[in-house]
């Protein structure tokens, strides 16, 4: 059986992030037929990036669906600001497969699924914890698990990030030690 290849005719990249979305996406052949943007905007409430369908796309086949993925220009974490170009090319990878496992996750859904699944993250905690640990887990078992922990590294040893975020990342996202467990057992 043939591999896929990947294209680019369905994708839009950014040019300053390109060759780290192209490495993301290189890592998850089911979405190289997928149409994916990927799109800075100056300001994202509470979030660095968000991937979600396009909602005009969510009325039609599952599979004609559309994305896209928002990226924050600046990271702004209590009183610190990082700029999104500042940021390592590893790192950016990782961010970029975790936003890419939100879309494998999406993938599944049905519309209703989809409205249900958009109303309880905006309200539940406990969703959005299980929705991030998934994305994570898609990217690991996507063979990303270096570009995961070096996001997560990143984050959680940056002098400039507030606890307090870190303690939002310990809280809702994987640990590295939860990383390597879920490694070791699929091993």
């Amino acid at each position: 059986m043939l591999k896929p290849t990947l294209t680019l005719d369905n994708k839009t990249i950014p040019s300053s992030i390109r060759e780290e979305a192209i490495k993301a996406l290189q890592y998850f052949p089911e979405l190289y037929d997928c149409e994916i943007t990927f799109k800075f905007k100056e300001n994202i409430k509470k979030s660095t990036m968000q991937a979600q369908p396009i909602i005009s796309s969510l009325f039609g086949k599952k599979e004609d669906r559309k994305y896209i993925i928002l990226i924050s220009k600046k990271i702004q974490i209590d009183t610190e600001e990082l700029s999104i170009f500042d940021i390592p090319s590893k790192v950016m990878v990782g961010w970029l497969g975790h936003e890419l496992g939100h879309i494998m996750d999406y993938r599944s859904r049905g519309f209703f699924n989809m409205l249900v699944f958009g109303f309880k993250y905006l309200y539940s905690d406990a969703h959005i914890k299980e929705v991030e640990r998934a994305a994570d887990v898609f990217a690991i078992q996507h063979g990303m698990v270096d570009y995961i922990l070096e996001t997560k590294n990143f984050i959680l040893n940056h002098a400039s990030i507030s606890e307090k975020y870190k303690a939002k990342l310990k809280r809702l996202y994987l640990s590295p030690e939860e990383i390597m467990h879920i490694v070791n057992e699929s091993a």
